[in-house]
């Protein structure tokens, strides 16, 4: 009996080591996830990212922890809910906020290239949303707060954060637009979320713009409708002050509290890496802290308002997500939801062959149109990091090419591609655009057939290699990352690795055919 006794208490024990988990690693959400918004439906929580100028729109996660997070979908799937004409990564789809209320989940955001704020809503997250809602009132970064029947919007219109109340069905304004605070004089003051606790209504906001001064401020009030004061110890989450100007982390804010289902607070928000200097290109990504809110207290962000790569803090019970592999193949013809086109993508450009490759339709839109080239790709998560793919070239004409990219945005991306010449040869070639520069760094003669394409980035360069054999690689040339990092290409986006096809004229029948595509990160 005793041993028995012993041993279910060492069972028991390793069950609870197993949940009793201490610590994690941020981002949570590598590579461009930027503003996230969380909101928690009994022990699940759903996450969601803004997307500007890549479609479809609006990626959506689902975790257990807060931690371990699996996409499960786009928000915005169908071209009837965002158009994206015309997107820069200046542009498109602007910071989204998720809540749920009485069985509906609402998603909330700003189209910027379109008709300003809307909403969807969907009773599965994981199913369709509807066609969007479109809101009156202007600014960006448009939040809901529900209570005793009503829905509160709250968004920056005028350099302010602004409330009123709307029909979220309809999107009918139900009152006034009022502004309830400035902020505490920082510049752009946006990123609205509004809580209730312990009979106060806090109005949590972000403040410095979206770069190495970005911060998080709060004000609460007894009344929605304010005034509002400022909390004495604001901000509440930066890394613009001394005490981490030497962190890894920068750039912190737009910011999103959620409680657990133990009672816990957590809050995620942006953040960048910077690597190669002070130059960031993996966009600004999702990371999660811990929140000390004792009742009637201001909220205090991991102790000191900073956060760490490496979080040495208790946690909810941990449920690990299965990773996504490291080869995509296209055999079912679909490609998981982490997969991104150039804006509004012409379906018709895109299929799959009956041998199992992705088959891209070559058209004269390149990557420096603000059209939609012939263009899929996945977002770089890891600053060291290979990618790689198998093309070949069919029935193409000269100066037909297709093959792989780091795509920042139109004005600045490295390309290794497979080009058609004109004496029925071809050539592996490396060229660059940065800004009004358009140049061919290097090119290498080959014989038709399939050619293997490689890139390898670390924090400084990206290497460029390719094969015809499968496993010889061979270099073709070295890229500096900062010359197309966010300082110097500018835009919300952060950097994508996709896969291409571009005709060299308009009566071209030519297309590409992709074998696979590999990304590992270190």
């Amino acid at each position: 009996m005793k041993k028995f006794l012993l041993f279910l208490c060492v069972t028991m024990g390793m069950s609870c080591f197993s949940h009793a988990q201490q610590g994690y690693q941020n981002p949570v959400i590598p590579g461009f996830h930027p503003d996230p918004s969380v909101c928690r439906v009994g022990e699940d929580y759903y996450l969601v990212n803004s997307s500007f100028c890549y479609f479809p729109g609006v990626p959506l996660f689902h975790s257990k922890d807060l931690i371990h997070w699996e996409q499960i979908g786009n928000c915005l799937s169908r071209p009837s809910q965002v158009k994206l004409t015309n997107a820069g990564t200046w542009g498109g789809i602007y910071a989204p906020t998720i809540r749920h209320h009485e069985g509906v989940f609402y998603m909330i955001t700003t189209n910027v290239s379109d008709k300003g704020n809307f909403l969807v809503h969907a009773t599965d997250p994981r199913g369709e949303w509807s066609d969007p809602v479109w809101i009156k009132q202007g600014g960006i970064d448009p939040s809901l707060y529900f209570e005793d029947g009503k829905c509160y919007l709250v968004s920056n219109p005028d350099v302010g954060i602004y409330l009123c109340e709307i029909n979220p069905m309809t999107g009918e304004q139900l009152t006034a637009s009022r502004r309830i605070w400035n902020g505490t004089g920082g510049r752009h003051p946006e990123g609205p979320h509004i809580y209730k606790k312990d009979g106060w209504y806090y109005l949590l906001i972000s403040e410095g713009g979206t770069e190495y001064g970005h911060k998080v401020t709060i004000a609460r009030s007894r009344d929605i409708d304010g005034p509002y004061e400022s909390n004495p110890a604001n901000p509440i989450l930066t890394h613009i002050n001394k005490n981490a100007q030497n962190s890894p982390i920068q750039g912190t804010g737009h910011a999103d509290f959620v409680e657990a289902a133990d009672g816990s607070w957590w809050v995620v928000c942006l953040a960048f890496r910077p690597q190669t200097g002070s130059h960031h290109l993996l966009g600004r990504e999702t990371f999660l802290a811990p929140v000390r809110w004792d009742k009637d207290a201001w909220p205090v962000v991991n102790g000191d308002g900073t956060m760490a790569i490496q979080m040495d803090v208790p946690t909810l019970p941990q449920y690990p997500v299965s990773p996504k592999p490291v080869q995509t193949t296209f055999a079912n013809g679909k490609l998981g939801p982490e997969w991104i086109y150039l804006r509004n993508p012409k379906t018709e450009n895109y299929s799959c062959s009956p041998q199992g490759m992705l088959r891209l339709k070559m058209t004269p839109v390149s990557l420096n149109s603000m059209d939609s080239p012939t263009f899929v790709g996945r977002r770089q998560q890891h600053i060291d990091f290979t990618a790689s793919t198998s093309v070949e070239l069919q029935k193409t004409r000269p100066q037909d090419e297709a093959g792989l990219t780091v795509f920042m945005e139109n004005h600045s991306h490295y390309d290794l591609s497979v080009r058609q010449d004109a004496d029925k040869k071809q050539s592996v070639i490396l060229r660059y655009r940065l800004g009004e520069l358009t140049h061919v760094e290097k090119e290498i003669s080959i014989l038709e057939g399939k050619v293997q394409l490689r890139v390898k980035g670390n924090n400084d360069i990206y290497l460029f290699e390719y094969a015809t054999d499968g496993t010889n690689f061979r270099e073709l040339g070295k890229m500096n990352a900062r010359y197309i990092s966010t300082e110097t290409a500018g835009g919300f986006t952060g950097i994508i690795l996709g896969m291409y096809a571009v005709s060299g004229s308009a009566s071209s029948k030519g297309y590409a055919e992709f074998g696979y595509f590999e990304y590992q990160g270190e």
